[in-house]
This record gives structure tokens, C-alpha cells and sequence, in this order.
């Protein structure tokens, strides 16, 4: 979808959270399929009383069982249907959604702004817990259990090998065109009171699988299968090895996604749809 926006409509900037334990994801898919998309377009229709419906951008497509606390989108609006409604949208949004997904807010978009090319961080965090009697049940939606002791300092350590701009080729799914090259701004791992480790993980943006494969290394240092370099050395490596587990979706949750200022939004738009390539070796 153009980033640029039609004479007669107006750009909306949606900020939404959504447990993902019964969607298959963000991106609307075939029929049956239950998606975040397709339940908010579906509801913005209605309550718009609209014939057509209007697309949404998405700033990180999360997979299925994935969680958002801190999602955004866009949707192109005629700004004819923007004014009738927008008074009352959020609030009839709430009342036609299913519980699983809200939208908390409802703003006309600063000009230049794309929910997901504007980018320039994306920000989740993983939970496990090594706890020998389990995840707490009320928690068991959102807690990966582990069944090994982990050394949270062990992890960190190798984590932090791994920061920086790098070909994260092995620890993606690869997808045909698309560059696996990102920028790991940031990746630690901390143990809170009630035993629960969480991952934190920023970066400009991620390659399919990327979070989950990187946190499934991080498990096998933790529980001492794999020293603190080995996470590493499978990066350099540049391919999948087949010891790295993706772990399961569930733990993981979609945070915050970070914009610059409203002057800078087409300038990033401009420098996320280029290509990246790593500098040569040797270079600078």
C-alpha cells in the first residue's frame, strides 16, 4: 500500500493491544481464519456503516499466538466518514470487538506518517519461567515454562554478543527478497520477584521468526547445554543451525513501537523502504 494519502481521505493513527492465544496472527488470511485484522476491519466497517473496507498498516505483523500491548496501525479514512463518526468510533469500537482486542486510540496521523515504515524501533519482550512446579496458571497464557534452571548472567552475557548491526540470517525464516540484515539495539534479560525472567528485545525492526529463535539460543546457554559464545558463533555462521529452537509464541508480546519527530516521519518512511546491505569487510 503508497504511503501517500488520497486528497479526500485522512490518515488515522490506531494504538490497539490484543491477546493473540486464538488468532492466527495479524494479517488477514483465507476464510476461517480468525485475525486481528480482519476483526478490525470488520468492526470498522460496522460501526462506520460503510459498503467498503478500509485496509489496515500494521507496524509489526505479528505471528499467530504472538500478544500486542503496544501495537500501532493506520487506516485511511474519507474524511467525510471521519467526520460523522470520529466522536464516537473508540466507543463503538468497544462495543462491537470481540474481548480478545481493543483499540484504545483513535488520532488524524501527523503528515508523512506510515505505522509501519515510520518505524525506527520495535520493542518485545519474551517471559519464561524455570519455576520446578510450572507456569502459574493465571499467567499461563503469556509464560513460556522452561524445565531447566537458568542462569539469567550467562544469558546476558551471550546476549550482548549480539547487539549491534549484523545479518541475522540464522536466526530467521528466510523469506524470497527480503534483506535478513537489522540493527539488535537492544537484548537483556533480567529475573523479576515472582521468578519470572523477561527478555527484552528492541530493534529497528525484525525478520520473520527473529525474536523467538534468538530467545531459544538464549534458553540453551541458560540452562547450560551451549556456552555464552555459542549464540554468537551461530550468527557469523550466516545459517540456520538446527540446534536453535524457535520457542513458542505464546511468551511473547509486542510492547511499544518507537516514531521520531513528526519533521523526521517521511525521511524514515524514505530510508526504511531502501534495501540494506552490510558494509564490506574491512571497510571503515
Amino acid at each position: 500500500m503508497s504511503h501517500e494519502v488520497q486528497p479526500d481521505h485522512l490518515r488515522v493513527r490506531l494504538d490497539l493491544s490484543y491477546d493473540g492465544t486464538d488468532f492466527s496472527g495479524w494479517a488477514k488470511q483465507a476464510a476461517g481464519r480468525r485475525t486481528v485484522q480482519g476483526e478490525i476491519e470488520d468492526a470498522l466497517r460496522t460501526v462506520t456503516r460503510s459498503r467498503e473496507t478500509y485496509e489496515l498498516t500494521v507496524a509489526g505483523r505479528t505471528d499467530a499466538g504472538v500478544h500486542a500491548r503496544g501495537q500501532v496501525a493506520h487506516v485511511d479514512l474519507p474524511r467525510q466518514v471521519w467526520g460523522e463518526h470520529h466522536g464516537k468510533l473508540l466507543k463503538r469500537l468497544a462495543g462491537r470487538l470481540p474481548k480478545d482486542v481493543r483499540v484504545w486510540a483513535l488520532r488524524p496521523a501527523p503528515e508523512g506518517f506510515d505505522a509501519r515504515f515510520s518505524a525506527i524501533w520495535r520493542r518485545y519482550a519474551y517471559r519464561v519461567t524455570d519455576n520446578p512446579g510450572g507456569v502459574d496458571p493465571l499467567l499461563r497464557g503469556h509464560v513460556l515454562w522452561h524445565d531447566w534452571p537458568l542462569d539469567v548472567d550467562a544469558m546476558n552475557e551471550a546476549a550482548e554478543r549480539l547487539l549491534g548491526e549484523h545479518d541475522f540470517a540464522a536466526y530467521c525464516k528466510k523469506r524470497e527478497g527480503a534483506t535478513t540484515i537489522r540493527t539488535l539495539r537492544e537484548l537483556g534479560l533480567e529475573r523479576g520477584g515472582d521468578g519470572i525472567v523477561t527478555a527484552t528485545v528492541r530493534a529497528d525492526a525484525f525478520c520473520h521468526n527473529m525474536v523467538r529463535s534468538l530467545i531459544g539460543a538464549l534458553l540453551f546457554v541458560g540452562d547450560g547445554h551451549r556456552p555464552p559464545d555459542w549464540p554468537a558463533k551461530v550468527l557469523a555462521a550466516g545459517v540456520r543451525d538446527s540446534a536453535v529452537h524457535v520457542v513458542r509464541p505464546h511468551g511473547l508480546t509486542l510492547e511499544e513501537v518507537g516514531y521520531p519527530a513528526d519533521d523526521m516521519l517521511a525521511e524514515r518512511v524514505r530510508q526504511a523502504r531502501n534495501r540494506r546491505t552490510l558494509p564490506a569487510a574491512g571497510c571503515c
